[in-house]
């Protein structure tokens, strides 16, 4: 729990520098930081995961702006960049076919919405995350920004809980 107990502790900007990394919307770290100090990791977990999932749509697309491509490789040494390689590594399993339906998907999903494909790749087969972008591409904008902003939370949730630990 030592993690733990640096995060409740540190002082506030660093804080929230560190959380920066699991969720970009300026109002996650901030609402963390200011919920300080946590019991628990889990407790931190599941504030983390409420929090992302009552973030506005300017703040969720502030933390899309941060997440890279399914398929693409993150690039760079940062934690948003290490923490995307880890939840996408079965990508490295995807085949030709895969990778280039999801790379079409992609731009069809970006011309459509206006932003990046955003999915907990977490546990989910190149394959899953496919059927999954091809099946939110009927979605009409607003069922689609509840779903970006779900799995937006999932992963927040994924990545506090991994650096908390």
């Amino acid at each position: 729990m030592a993690r733990l107990d640096d995060f409740n502790n540190e002082p506030a900007d660093q804080a929230v520098q560190e959380l920066r990394a699991c969720n970009a919307a300026p109002r996650f770290a901030a609402e963390l930081v200011a919920g300080r100090p946590y019991p628990d990791a889990e407790t931190l977990v599941v504030r983390a995961e409420e929090v992302a999932r009552s973030l506005p749509w300017d703040e969720v697309s502030v933390a899309l702006a941060a997440h890279p491509r399914i398929g693409d490789r993150p690039e760079g040494a940062s934690a948003e960049a290490e923490a995307s390689r880890r939840e996408q590594s079965s990508m490295t399993d995807a085949d030709a076919g895969t990778r280039a339906a999801l790379v079409d998907g992609n731009r069809a999903y970006e011309e459509r919405f206006g932003h990046v494909f955003l999915i907990r790749a977490a546990g989910r087969s190149p394959e899953e995350m496919l059927a999954e972008l091809r099946r939110r591409l009927a979605n009409d904008a607003e069922s689609e920004q509840t779903e970006a902003t779900e799995q937006l939370a999932q992963i927040s949730a994924l990545r506090v809980r991994g650096w908390v630990s």
